[in-house]
């Protein structure tokens, strides 16, 4: 039998308030459309409501929910300029798990 005591947990190494957070961002995160749009502004960095509606096909009711959920879970930031809202990733380094993702989906 192998013992593991010297392995330390995740919630060890970054604490469980951390992990807690970075919890909800994956839960935020884990919808079809909300991943499509955090892969659309990490491709193009800043994007308008009208622009991520044309390239994404959502409709503008559910988009704008989705937006406004990952702004107030921190994922997305938004910026007014004149008469259009301006949207970019708060957390850049998301897109790393979408690249996971990405790559993960291509043995499913």
């Amino acid at each position: 039998m192998v013992h593991h005591t010297e392995i330390a947990t995740l919630d060890e190494r970054i604490g469980a308030e951390k992990l807690n957070k970075a919890s909800e961002l994956l839960r935020v995160a884990a919808h079809p459309q909300r991943l499509a749009i955090l892969d659309a502004l990490g491709q193009e960095k800043r994007l308008c409501n009208r622009e991520l509606q044309a390239l994404l096909g959502i409709e503008q009711a559910i988009l704008s929910q989705h937006l406004t959920l990952m702004r107030d879970r921190g994922l997305l930031h938004c910026e007014k300029d004149g008469k259009y809202t301006f949207w970019s990733l708060e957390r850049p380094e998301f897109m790393k798990i979408v690249s996971c993702l990405e790559n993960c989906c291509e043995r499913l």
